[in-house]
């Protein structure tokens, strides 16, 4: 074999590995994209629960608390908005913008839900109220899935960004349409969320 040919042979040798070394960057990046995306799906089923049961609250709450109108207006208006949120973000997971109108609009729900919990406790009769405990206990048990869906999600963006910026990957994330890192999922004011739901009408 002449040097042409062994350089030639040398030469398509390395494309191919580089071609190879391409495609597995590439499955692997949709790999994990799926799989954050994926997650997120499962933090949307239990937004939409949560969604659901705030018109029940305010509704169940409206009778003994028909003076506190404006927070009641203000718990509808930022569940509205978190709706809209959540419809953004479950069009694009992972897009900083919509994961940033998500985490504001759902801080700013559950910041409405504590303080209609808040206001609550000086009502007796509400608090003996069965379908109040009810709902109470709903929210609560909805709360701790969200957490549980959002760490889950978060925990997948994590590996998707960490795998994207490593070499090589990095070098190629942007040529395959990964060239900017997902956005975790983090409320504003995690302990308010927290304990906001978790009010106890026993």
């Amino acid at each position: 074999m002449g040097p042409m040919l062994i350089t030639g042979l040398v030469i398509l040798v390395v494309i191919i590995a580089v071609i190879m070394l391409m495609v597995a960057i590439y499955n692997t990046l949709v790999r994990l994209r799926n799989r954050f995306q994926n997650a997120f799906s499962q933090i949307e089923v239990q937004l939409k629960r949560r969604h659901d049961l705030i018109p029940n609250l305010v509704e169940t709450v409206k009778g003994y608390m028909a003076h506190e109108k404006g927070t009641l207006e203000a718990v509808i208006q930022a569940r509205n908005m978190a709706v809209t949120g959540l419809q953004k973000a479950a069009a694009n997971p992972g897009d900083p913008a919509a994961m940033s109108e998500l985490n504001n609009s759902e801080g700013a729900l559950m910041g409405a839900v504590g303080r209609l919990f808040a206001l609550a406790e000086a009502y007796p009769d509400l608090k003996a109220n069965q379908n109040m405990a009810q709902l109470t206990e709903e929210l609560t048990s909805t709360e701790n899935r969200v957490s549980f869906a959002r760490q889950a999600y978060n925990d997948s963006v994590t590996a998707f960004n960490t795998y994207r910026q490593t070499f090589p990957p990095v070098i190629f994330a942007g040529m395959f349409g990964h060239g900017k890192d997902a956005a975790l999922l983090e409320y504003e004011d995690a302990e308010q969320i927290k304990e906001a739901p978790k009010v106890s009408f026993s």
